[in-house]
């Protein structure tokens, strides 16, 4: 497993059912992330981008195939287990933040530390580490709406990166900011990346933002329609 994907799906299938419309989000797709790899996935809205991104981190179910995380097959982990694992190898970063608007940043940090069972006095050195990380260790106990939209987001990436995870998923993280706020949370995305060794997927809309990963899964309708290394993309 040592030179195999971290990630791993295989012809994974998902239709959403209301009452009277059948959606197929993802239609037999099949998709590797490599340990250590930056990989954003794109295409327009509907496409099943975010779709992707849940079923493979597990927040979603899947109909048919299979997904496996470091060799294990999602499908064979009870719910517990499965939210343990999120808990302990993921980090989740959402366009949205996500803060808790009475928590200060440092607090935001240490809530999925103290969460998963460290003692606070870890998780306040740890969330301390973290926001140092990021650039925030002079903003640490500022609430959300004392800070910039960059700003937030950074803390949300500490957050994220709390328990150091493996694998680091990000829907949209520069959705809601401007340009340089954007490009400035992308180059901090791309060092954590190369200095931490984690592994990054990354939902986006943006080019830019596309062409700063290490290659690029293009899907339409609910199928992966091409990859293409992100320096020629």
């Amino acid at each position: 497993m040592d030179n195999g994907p971290i990630i791993s799906a295989t012809d994974v299938m998902k239709t959403y059912r209301s009452r009277d419309v059948s959606v197929q989000a993802l239609n037999n797709v099949s998709f590797e992330v490599m340990p250590g790899e930056m990989v954003a996935v794109m295409g327009p809205s509907g496409s099943g981008k975010t779709t992707l991104l849940n079923c493979m981190s597990g927040l979603d179910s899947i109909d048919s195939g299979d997904v496996s995380i470091a060799g294990q097959l999602l499908r064979t982990m009870t719910d517990d287990a499965l939210s343990d694992y999120r808990a302990s190898s993921m980090g989740f970063v959402f366009q949205a933040y996500n803060l808790l608007p009475v928590l200060s940043a440092q607090e935001n940090v240490e809530l999925p530390l103290v969460l998963a069972g460290n003692s606070q006095r870890v998780a306040r050195e740890k969330a301390r580490e973290k926001l140092e990380l990021v650039g925030l260790g002079e903003r640490t106990d500022h609430l959300p709406a004392e800070l910039s939209g960059g700003q937030q987001q950074r803390v949300a990436i500490a957050r994220a990166l709390a328990n150091d995870p493996a694998i680091v998923w990000a829907d949209e993280p520069t959705g809601n900011l401007d340009s340089t706020n954007a490009t400035e949370i992308m180059d901090l995305l791309v060092r954590l990346n190369k200095e931490q060794g984690q592994t990054f997927v990354l939902v986006t809309h943006s080019e830019d933002v596309g062409g700063m990963t290490d290659r690029i899964v293009r899907m339409s309708d609910g199928v992966v329609v091409s990859t293409t290394d992100a320096v020629n993309a």
